[in-house]
């Protein structure tokens, strides 16, 4: 049962990847399109430029990814609808009694795997308070859907896109890091069991539905919903930091941004108009405002691998993970923007040639890895806290839960990047 349940989750994230690249390539195509349309089209000036770089660039960067996105909840929703999640469930339970947890916990837990907010909720039918506790505390461990657009981002840049046995090893990373949430959220519950002093067991009872052909109508349905969810929210969230990036990131105070051409000596008869301009909006991005805020926060960041840009990817993603993407996007579209029309350049595809001052590569396998488990680990999302305290009603568990998921995210992270450097 379980090395069927492998196979199955394998046979999913090979098809995430196979099955999404063709939209995925037509949105991105699109969205460059229509960036490129409102700078020819409209007036140049402030507003063209936040809603060409900042606005379109920003929820650009969330909205490629819907494509695999909707795959994996049409892949979950056929799983339920068969009746074959039933009986992952029930499969289970054994493991999850080891561990302390309640059969009823798997629901959550597997229900994170969507969102961590309604899989905490969830946890209200079990009825010992200290396993439903526990389940709480774990369930944020879970890969979400909010992690997908930043795994799916960085694993395509630093994991090369090849096969091994047939499978794909970006799908084999991928399913990796799901595997990693869910044996992190298992030891987790294991010693939080320990410190806790859990006896009381409940008792786990449920019905197993016979085996039926999944209704296309429901799936579709479900697909469509929670698709169009996770974009309503990530896209309010995005839309309002995407404006606060941009206005951020063009202004700034001193000569170095005033008056960058000014600081461009050396070796200029031997660089070309686009790079001249490409470098001129390299240091006036690092002389805006943001860039004086990211290379404030540089050196807590620098240990992990990761430069000033992503810092700042990290510090605006706590208000929901998939920002992390968009923040990027428009941070990057800024820096390598050339003043040519009808020219954009893919963000991932950037970030691949992003190097430091010394010319060393940002995105390597040894930061990139150390960037996929800084994710895993950490508590990126303050609607989850919100609910935590709402669930537990005290801020005394929410707050220690940050606090560990973060240290246990940078410790990780560290390690890795120091191993693998």
């Amino acid at each position: 049962g379980y090395l069927i349940f492998l196979m199955v989750l394998m046979a999913i994230f090979q098809s995430i990847y196979e099955w999404a690249s063709v939209p995925m390539d037509f949105i991105d195509s699109s969205f460059a399109s229509l960036a490129d349309w409102v700078k020819i089209n409209f007036p140049s000036g402030a507003m063209t430029n936040l809603l060409a770089d900042g606005i379109i660039t920003g929820i650009g960067g969330i909205v490629i990814f819907i494509p695999q996105i909707a795959f994996l909840f049409m892949f979950i929703s056929i799983l339920e609808e068969s009746g074959y999640m039933s009986r992952v469930v029930f499969l289970t339970d054994k493991t999850m009694q080891k561990f302390g947890l309640s059969g009823k916990s798997v629901v959550p837990l597997i229900s994170g795997v969507a969102c961590a907010i309604p899989a905490i909720m969830a946890t209200r039918n079990i009825e010992s308070w200290k396993e439903r506790l526990i389940t709480i505390l774990v369930t944020p461990f879970m890969t979400c859907a909010a992690r997908l657009p930043v795994y799916l981002i960085i694993i395509a840049i630093v994991i090369p896109d090849e096969t091994i046995f047939g499978f794909n090893y970006q799908a084999i990373a991928l399913m990796s890091l799901y595997l990693i949430g869910f044996i992190t959220a298992l030891f987790s519950s294991f010693i939080l069991t320990k410190i806790l002093k859990i006896r009381k067991r409940s008792v786990f009872v449920m019905e197993m539905p016979n085996y039926k052909f999944p209704r296309i109508k429901d799936v579709l349905y479900t697909v469509f919903e929670k698709s169009k969810s996770f974009v309503v929210e990530a896209g309010k969230i995005i839309l309002a930091i995407s404006v606060i990036l941009w206005v951020l990131a063009t202004n700034g105070i001193g000569d170095k941004f005033e008056n960058p051409e000014n600081y461009i000596t050396e070796n200029i008869e031997e660089m070309s108009e686009q790079d001249i301009q490409a470098l001129e909006a390299s240091i006036k991005l690092e002389n805006s405002f943001i860039g004086i805020i990211g290379k404030r926060i540089e050196p807590v960041f620098k240990p992990l691998g990761y430069d000033w840009k992503i810092g700042i990817g990290i510090i605006t993603s706590f208000a929901a993970r998939e920002v992390f993407v968009g923040t990027l996007a428009v941070i990057y579209n800024i820096d390598n923007y050339d003043g040519s029309e009808g020219k954009e350049e893919e963000i991932k595809n950037i970030m691949a040639r992003e190097t430091d001052s010394e010319g060393n590569k940002i995105f390597t396998l040894a930061s990139g890895i150390s960037l996929l488990l800084f994710y895993a680990f950490a508590m990126q999302c303050m609607s989850t806290l919100a609910i935590v305290k709402k669930e537990t009603n005290s801020w005394k568990w929410p707050i220690l839960q940050f606090i560990i998921m973060t240290a246990l995210a940078y410790f990780i992270s560290l390690i890795s990047f120091q191993i693998l450097s």
